[in-house]
């Protein structure tokens, strides 16, 4: 990306103020126009006064100290505030209707989605006054949009007025506004709008939810207003996150409010490393966050130790993954735009990111949560040092880790995506191989991420030697999946597809060390690269940017070229059954999702004294199954499915 940075003394519509804490000043009725790609660097305060803009499609830096300043003031000197302020200082959507497009992970292919960006350091908060109009645009999140508010002493009800619909105190009502809280692994709602002030009730990097009902911020572009946050108060201490939170036997304990956790809360990381459902470290050590900041942050070297010449400061010793809320990552077919999905990132040998690297950069106004194996570290996440102008993760410089050095110790990731008969993405999984990485179900797996009601492809735990761990078909499936390259080469994991009437095709997406390889490419820095093999069929090289057709519910996937022997092994193993019985929390109930080969089942439910409470026959099985149980009785059941073939899945749930 070109920049050019202008001396501000060369600025023609900006005068020099000698102040004592503003070195900018844009007088009355001029504008500064910095435009798309363009730094503006102040080494002091910066200030506009009257109707002075500064109209911001680039990048403004005011790097300042205790004496500095960041203004907007009337034509008598007085402070603006955001009732009466607003129109001086503006961070521009440049192309405003590509908020739901991804941008490049590498610093060559130009970004499709860019924004003005605003970054303050080094001025204490009460120098920072000045009222900041930011742009905004995402995708619906549905009944709650997840969002962040890079705003200090902001009043509730403004967002009234900047997003189109009124806000209330109400909770549960549709019109609420909530923020997380770590500890107790919570929401709780604003319930005075003018006493409870944005950026005071909660840390300037809350999380934030927002009541949907009436919210449209998807086919608009909205404008909220506040001050800015300061950059000190940014770094945080990872501890105890869910431990006040006492979850029951299947999420059925209740937080303050009275409301079940597993009516909110996930954890696919634990699940995906081998953990329990709501037992252990399920919903404990847990984090969201939310970008305090009008600029991006960069979170693809937070698990890395780097050295402090180019390092970033942090480095999350015991992190699992991260969980981002992005603005729009998928298209479903026919529905006239985006539908918004989380993406999770892991953490592999030596730091290095897995599953959705795209989305390592947080945008402004966004969200994330970051989960960690466990709190004996007491690590410091300092968002201050992940604010990055760039669009792409910053480069880790000179690097002399022994992953760097021996190649294979790289960590290499085949993304499978699936997509919709005109093109659209309408799922993804991952497969992951390092040399320390686990093979199967074990709590040892790093980079590890289970699958949800709402995916319609993915992977399953693989048994030692290749194919279906059938010890865990029936309990969950996975988004990103490890395995470990040596012990594990030239072996099949199942790719399943449980929507064939949606997902058309595939596209291959390989990354190593998180980097993108060149189009067509199939071997990596070791040699060897993946696999695919459809059924019946033979075993074939996955290339860069290749699309292959959906033609069957299962697909194997490898990592090195599997062997004749390996393969006639394997087309024998019909054991079993990819029939779930899994939790899916938006609709607050259990569902059946069927083996895809499947064509009928029988469904029997009986409670924990044998009494049967649901029998359904000659379900169809091109749908998910709604076991609808009583939401007001604690009680486990056990789930009996029968094919019409005769194949039998039990198994429980524990409510």
């Amino acid at each position: 990306m070109r920049k050019s940075l202008f001396a501000i003394g060369l600025l023609a519509a900006v005068s020099s103020v000698q102040a004592q804490n503003v070195l900018l000043h844009v007088d009355d009725a001029a504008t500064t126009y910095v435009s798309k790609g363009t730094l503006l660097y102040s080494g002091g305060g910066l200030q506009m006064k009257a109707t002075g803009k500064v109209e911001n499609h680039g990048n403004v830096m005011v790097s300042g100290s205790a004496t500095d300043s960041f203004k907007t003031i009337d034509a008598s000197n007085a402070d603006k505030t955001e009732a009466t302020g607003g129109g001086n200082f503006v961070n521009k959507l440049n192309e405003p209707t590509a908020y739901a497009s991804t941008n490049p992970t590498d610093a060559v292919t130009p970004p499709v989605y860019t924004y003005g960006q605003l970054y303050i350091s080094g001025i204490p908060q009460t120098n920072i006054t000045g009222i900041v109009d930011q742009e905004f645009r995402s995708v619906s999140h549905g009944a709650y949009q997840q969002i962040g508010m890079p705003f200090y002493d902001k009043t509730a009800s403004t967002l009234s007025t900047e997003l189109g619909k009124t806000f209330n105190t109400t909770r549960g009502g549709g019109s609420d506004i909530l923020h997380w809280e770590n500890s107790k692994a919570q929401f709780h709602n604003l319930t005075n709008f003018a006493t409870q002030k944005i950026g005071l009730a909660a840390a300037p990097y809350a999380y934030y939810i927002l009541g949907g009902t009436g919210l449209d911020v998807s086919t608009q572009t909205r404008t909220v207003k506040g001050r800015p946050n300061t950059d000190s108060g940014t770094s945080i201490t990872l501890q105890d996150g869910g431990a006040a939170g006492f979850f029951g036997p299947g999420g059925n304990g209740t937080n303050s409010y009275g409301e079940t956790y597993k009516s909110y809360l996930q954890d696919g990381f634990d699940i995906g490393s081998g953990g329990t459902a709501w037992q252990g470290n399920y919903g404990k050590n847990w984090y969201q966050f939310s970008n305090p900041f009008l600029t991006n942050l960069d979170l693809s070297r937070i698990a890395y130790n780097e050295p402090a010449a180019n390092g970033d400061g942090v480095n999350l010793t015991t992190i699992y993954g991260v969980r981002l809320e992005v603005s729009g990552v998928q298209y479903v077919s026919g529905a006239g735009g985006g539908s918004t999905s989380y993406k999770y990132i892991t953490f592999g040998s030596g730091g290095v990111p897995t599953g959705d690297v795209d989305y390592m950069m947080v945008r402004p106004m966004e969200t994330f949560a970051i989960k960690l194996k466990n709190n004996t570290a007491a690590d410091v996440l300092n968002l201050g040092n992940l604010r990055r102008f760039n669009y792409y993760p910053r480069a880790e410089g000179t690097d002399y880790g022994v992953a760097n050095k021996n190649a294979s110790n790289t960590v290499k990731q085949l993304g499978v995506i699936g997509l919709d008969a005109n093109g659209n993405e309408v799922g993804r999984t991952y497969y992951v191989v390092y040399p320390n990485a686990v093979t199967g179900h074990a709590s040892g797996a790093s980079t590890q991420s289970s699958a949800f009601g709402s995916d319609v492809i993915g992977t399953y735990e693989e048994a030692p030697t290749g194919g279906y761990d059938y010890n865990y078909t029936n309990s969950y499936w996975l988004y990103i999946n490890e395995a470990n390259e040596n012990n594990f080469k030239g072996k099949n994991i199942k790719l399943v597809n449980y929507d064939l009437n949606k997902v058309k095709s595939y596209r291959f997406e390989i990354r190593e060390n998180a980097a993108l390889v060149s189009t067509g490419t199939h071997a990596l820095s070791t040699g060897v690269g993946f696999y695919y093999k459809t059924p019946n069929g033979t075993a074939q090289q996955a290339k860069q940017g290749d699309v292959i057709p959906a033609s069957a519910a299962e697909f194997d996937l490898y990592y090195g070229e599997p062997s004749s022997v390996v393969l006639a092994a394997n087309e024998t193993v019909k054991a079993g059954s990819r029939t779930l019985v899994i939790y899916n929390p938006q609709i607050d109930d259990y569902i059946v999702r069927f083996d895809p080969n499947w064509k009928k089942a029988d469904i029997e439910v009986y409670d924990m004294s044998g009494k049967l409470v649901i029998s359904k026959k000659a379900v169809e099985t091109s749908r998910d199954f709604v076991i609808q149980l009583d939401s007001k009785i604690k009680n486990s059941y056990v789930v009996k499915i029968v094919s019409e073939k005769g194949d039998v899945v039990n198994t429980k749930i524990l409510k």
